[in-house]
Order: structure tokens, then C-alpha cells, then sequence
């Protein structure tokens, strides 16, 4: 399938790994010209490396995405560099394991700006464009403590909400110029994020069998959702938040 995104912009932040990477390198393999935004420098240039090897235009920007500086500077950059970012894929930190009983100002505050600014900061920094050219695609990398919130992951299911939350106004307030937002919340997927929430392998491995589809699911897998929903075909699909989790989710919506 076409999906009608080749030349197009992608901003991709969180890429030098993981679902972001995944996420960037399926956009690249549309023709989409992909900017690569991280913390980590190596990571990154080794990421932007790799899809450049399999012969996909990408270009790295590190860059702290829960500084405002720091984003006004990757956007100056990626218009240098190509243009204002068509795509927004919101691949944003996740905070440290908690109870919530166990927050504290300082802890709560840099989940704030973690986890739930960057998306406030990136898409308003990007509509602007997006309305002039009257097409635009903004999707949220969240989680499956969306629809039912984990264990010991307080500022997490706290902040990824608050993203949700946000994501499905700014959908309503922009849908008439052409422009998407939507999320795309993983279940358990093979990444270093969860390797970190999971420091006994053997009880990841029995926990993945509690899962209907029993396994994790990959970074590939996730990253294909976000892509189709950049795409041309998911043009009448705004506000909504996909889940990708093997089926976990007992919810009916």
C-alpha cells in the first residue's frame, strides 16, 4: 500500500532506539524525509546510521526534549534542514517506577515535564505550519496504563492520561485544517524500557504467557501503527488512541 507520505517531513523525538527508532525507520521507508531527535548523542548518530544504510534519508538533531529551548532549537534546525515537520511522532521519556503513595513534589515534577510537556510543547510548536499548509499528522507514543493503569507506575499512568487528555482536544480544535492527532499506546514490547521495569528474566518471560497473543510485542509491530496513522489513508481517524498490546486490555473501548 501507497501511503502517500513520500517527501513529507517527519520529526521523530526518542529515535536513537527502541519504538521510536522503529517508528523512524518505517517513515523513512515510505520516502518520508525523517528527523531524528534524542538525548544521547551516540545512540542517535548510530541510529540515523543504520537508516541510512538501508538507503533512507534521515538526519539526527539531540536535543532534550523537556527543555522549551531545546525544542525551539530542533525545530529551527529541522526547518534548516528540510522543512517544518509534516509528521510529529511524540516519543517522549518515561518517568521513574512509583507507588502513589510514594510521590513527592520534586519526583511529580520532573514526570511533569518528562512526560507530559514535551507532547503540550511539540505539537503547538508545530500547528502553526500545519495549518498553513492545511495537512498535518501529530501522533503521542503513550502506553497501555491508559486504558488500565500498572502497578508501581504511578507517574506514568498519571502522565501518559494527561497526554491522552490533551491529544483528543487538540484533535477536535484542529481537525477542520487537515491535521490528525492521535496516540498509539503499546502493551509490553521488547524494548531496553522494559528490560529496566524487568530485572528478573525469567518472570517477564512467564508474565509475557499471561498475555492473550503470549509474547511481547516488538518495537516493528507498535511502530507500524503510528505509521499508518501518518499516512494519507488515516486522513478521517483523529482523536483516537490505538492500542497494540497482544489483546491485554479487558476494556471493550
Amino acid at each position: 500500500m501507497d501511503l502517500k507520505i513520500a517527501r513529507k517531513t517527519a520529526l521523530v523525538t526518542g529515535a536513537s532506539k527502541g519504538i521510536g527508532f522503529a517508528v523512524a525507520k518505517g517513515l523513512a521507508a515510505e520516502g518520508v524525509r525523517v528527523i531524528m531527535s534524542s538525548r544521547n548523542e551516540l545512540n542517535l548518530q548510530k541510529a540515523v546510521d543504520d537508516i541510512r544504510l538501508a538507503g533512507f534519508e534521515a538526519f539526527g538533531i539531540a536535543a532534550d526534549i523537556s527543555k522549551l529551548s531545546e525544542i525551539d532549537r530542533l525545530f529551527d534546525l529541522t526547518k534548516q534542514r528540510f522543512t517544518e515537520p509534516e509528521i510529529l511522532l511524540v516519543n517522549a521519556g518515561g518517568p521513574p517506577k512509583a507507588r502513589a503513595q510514594d510521590l513527592d513534589e520534586e519526583l511529580t515534577k520532573l514526570a511533569y515535564e518528562l512526560s507530559l510537556m514535551p507532547s503540550i510543547r511539540l505539537a503547538n510548536k508545530a500547528i502553526g505550519a500545519m495549518k498553513e499548509r492545511n495537512w498535518g499528522r501529530i501522533i503521542n507514543i503513550t502506553s497501555i496504563s491508559v486504558k488500565e493503569p500498572v502497578a508501581n507506575l504511578a507517574l506514568s499512568n498519571s502522565f501518559r492520561a494527561a497526554v491522552t487528555g490533551f491529544a483528543k482536544t487538540l484533535a477536535s480544535e484542529v481537525a477542520q485544517y487537515g491535521i490528525t492527532v492521535n496516540n498509539v499506546a503499546p502493551g509490553y514490547t521488547a524494548t531496553e524500557r522494559l528490560m529496566e521495569l524487568f530485572t528478573d528474566k525469567q518472570a517477564l518471560a512467564d508474565f509475557s504467557q499471561t498475555i492473550p497473543a503470549k509474547r511481547l510485542a516488538t518495537a516493528e509491530e507498535v511502530a507500524a501503527a503510528a505509521v499508518f496513522l501518518a499516512s494519507e489513508q488515516a486522513a478521517y481517524i483523529t482523536g483516537q488512541t490505538l492500542l497494540v498490546d497482544g489483546g491485554m486490555a479487558k476494556g471493550l473501548l
